[in-house]
């Protein structure tokens, strides 16, 4: 079975190269065939991650992962505010480009954060069973939500969050 840990960088790989793919994007109709799986991809992936791996952390991360939690989910409000900002503007207007360009700008600085902290730990301190598991749990989130179906995509406040799943 898939580690969480790959299958999470796979898809922080996937939105870099969906980023990268904005920056040929030309006309409407190329921006949205870009932005619209890719935003929906960033909001599942947040999701997923508030699911599956960070109440795993809050429970049995070391002694930062409540801190990075919170930081964590504090990233994915924001990304969701800018994604649902972006469905606010037609592509390739200067609303759009602001908006777009936030959710890239705190997707690269939480996707960078991510990887250098709290995936690092976890990798390091999580057996190789656990990662499976789940990872299986993630492939799992993915299959039962297709196209982020019955998903919400909320903000939720960062420490009653933490809280919550202590």
């Amino acid at each position: 079975m898939d580690d969480i840990a790959a299958l999470i960088m796979d898809d922080h790989a996937a939105f870099r190269r969906g980023f990268a793919r904005l920056d040929d994007a030309r006309g409407e109709t190329e921006l949205r065939a870009v932005w619209d799986p890719l935003s929906l991809h960033l909001d599942i992936h947040a999701e997923a991650e508030e699911s599956i791996l960070y109440p795993y952390l809050v429970r049995h991360g070391d002694p930062s992962a409540e801190e990075e939690t919170d930081d964590a989910i504090g990233d994915h409000n924001k990304i969701r505010d800018a994604i649902a900002e972006s469905r606010r503007h037609v592509p390739g207007t200067d609303g759009w480009w602001a908006a777009v360009w936030s959710a890239r700008r705190e997707n690269s600085e939480h996707l960078a954060e991510e990887e250098d902290g709290a995936l690092a730990d976890f990798r390091r301190n999580a057996s190789r069973e656990l990662r499976a598991e789940l990872g299986a749990r993630w492939l799992t989130f993915y299959g039962e939500h297709p196209g982020g179906r019955d998903l919400t995509f909320q903000d939720k406040d960062p420490r009653a969050y933490v809280r919550e799943h202590r």
